[in-house]
């Protein structure tokens, strides 16, 4: 694989599981909601699982030191709706990136992606209309 290529499944990778890892932990810990987070868990493992075989590629291609996006600015975050919807959107964002990449290794491997990414949907809006429309 061409290591430009490579970079971006990694770097999108990286920043899927980052984002599940926050709404999970934001479910399991702040909502206590063991049936959101597990749901969450599963499909964080998912990410990883699809591409496992391609981890040393993924591994060798990254040079985060020289990642113009190292320095890129940090928005601020008002409260708890923020943090937990610019992560699931950081999420559905990355999800639809490794799947268009994706169909260029393997076709299955995009629909598992472009699958997870519409389950990522549906916890988007149950997470959001639960904690932070209904509970106002």
């Amino acid at each position: 694989m061409e290591k430009n290529f490579t970079r971006i499944l990694d770097t999108n990778l990286n920043r899927c599981k980052e984002g599940l890892r926050v709404a999970e932990d934001t479910c399991r810990f702040i909502f206590c909601d063991d049936i959101l987070y597990k749901k969450i868990r599963n499909i964080r493992h998912c990410v990883s699982e699809y591409l496992a075989d391609k981890y040393e590629e993924l591994l060798k291609a990254r040079d985060s030191i020289k990642d113009s996006g190292r320095t890129a600015e940090e928005a601020g975050r008002e409260d708890l709706k923020n943090i937990v919807v610019a992560n699931i959107k950081r999420v559905q964002e990355a999800l639809r990136v490794l799947e268009e990449y994706s169909k260029i290794l393997n076709f299955e491997t995009a629909l598992k992606y472009k699958s997870l990414r519409y389950e990522v949907y549906d916890i988007e809006k149950e997470i959001y209309l639960k904690y932070f429309v209904l509970r106002k």
